[in-house]
């Protein structure tokens, strides 16, 4: 009895074992995971891009400029010439925050112990610009010390914060954007695969090939009615948004649309690069949802700020597509910028949804053939 029990748990170890799909579930899936969560999971920040706007130039505050560039939090992008240019730079997307020093700094230091810095901050993210502000308050907190171990009259150096976009920090305005991207991206991707994946389990699939349609016909036919559908979705999410959470959309209704539109065909044609690989309803399921949603919660920037992330994974996150879309809805509904801010993640969703297109087509041709 015992014999023929483990002759038959060996022979399940040798199928676990032989089967390379099962061995990257159960090793692979763990290490991808564990990796992910572990680096990308973080409130810190680290590389912030921020800008400077000197008011006084002065010997005082070029050595705190060079104390916030030397931490590891901070990397100085560029600098302000004037109060007007503070928004255009936030508009860009690059710059997180941006410090003003006073006029005549250094003096007021000497003659009145005390000197305001003012920390404008980009709170589209509200827990990131609050990090922001924390972070630079403490620089100038320890540089402060510093100078009164050797001064009798205690300087202080009195830090000022203002949030643009989001002055209350409502964290709702970083979440409906965000849930809108993981919604449209999870949903369209993951039915569309299943929907033609269904026809292939069925057989049907093959005939649709041969038939008169033309597979760049078959493809688009299929993904079509859910365009449709996920275009109901975000009216539905943006609806919600601006009336029960009060979320504004400070810009054109039409470029929002558009660009929805455009992510929405992304999103599907990803969906239907999916169904070319797997071969059942169940397998395009799995990929879908652990091949997706991880990478669109976690490397999108909806939840953890990119630059705090490892250098390989901020590389990984530019192919992920819910991360250009991202910045498109917060730039357009928060911001109220146009086409001219935003033209850079518009090709490049463009680029991506038109290479998930290409690649399906070629692959259903090579079936066909």
């Amino acid at each position: 009895m015992f014999e023929r029990f483990k002759g038959f748990v060996n022979k399940e170890f040798y199928h676990i074992f032989r089967d390379k799909r099962s061995m990257i579930i159960l090793f692979g899936m763990p290490i991808v995971q564990i990796l992910l969560f572990g680096f990308a999971i973080t409130n810190e920040i680290n590389n912030v891009e921020i800008a400077i706007l000197d008011k006084s130039a002065d010997s005082e505050t070029e050595i705190i400029i060079n104390k916030l560039n030397a931490s590891p939090y901070f990397n100085i992008e560029s600098e302000v010439r004037s109060e007007k240019e503070v928004e255009e730079v936030f508009q860009k997307g690059r710059v997180k925050a941006v410090l003003v020093f006073e006029k005549d700094f250094a003096n007021n230091l000497q003659i009145l112990n005390q000197a305001n810095v003012q920390v404008i901050t980009d709170a589209t993210d509200p827990n990131t610009a609050n990090t922001i502000s924390n972070y630079v308050q403490s620089i100038l907190q320890h540089h402060s010390d510093e100078i009164n171990l050797q001064t009798e009259a205690p300087y202080k150096l009195e830090v000022k914060s203002q949030m643009f976009y989001n002055p209350e920090l409502k964290s709702v305005y970083n979440f409906v954007p965000g849930v809108m991207t993981v919604i449209l991206m999870l949903v369209s991707a993951m039915m569309t695969s299943i929907s033609i994946t269904r026809e292939k389990e069925q057989g049907t699939m093959e005939i649709l090939l041969v038939s008169p349609l033309k597979p760049i016909q078959v493809v688009v036919g299929k993904v079509f009615p859910y365009i449709f559908l996920s275009v109901i979705n975000a009216i539905i999410i943006l609806l919600l948004g601006f009336l029960v959470f009060q979320v504004p959309v400070e810009g054109s209704l039409i470029l929002l649309a558009l660009e929805s539109v455009l992510f929405i065909i992304t999103a599907l044609s990803l969906g239907v690069l999916i169904s070319t690989i797997a071969a059942t309803q169940q397998a395009a399921l799995m990929m879908s949802l652990m091949g997706l949603m991880l990478p669109v919660i976690l490397l999108s920037g909806f939840i953890f700020p990119i630059s705090s992330m490892p250098e390989p994974l901020q590389v990984l996150s530019n192919i992920i597509p819910a991360k250009w879309f991202i910045i498109i809805l917060k730039g357009i509904m928060l911001k109220g910028v146009g086409i001219a801010f935003l033209w850079k993640e518009t090709l490049i969703l463009i680029t991506m949804a038109l290479v998930f297109i290409g690649i399906s087509v070629k692959k259903y041709k090579i079936r066909l053939e």
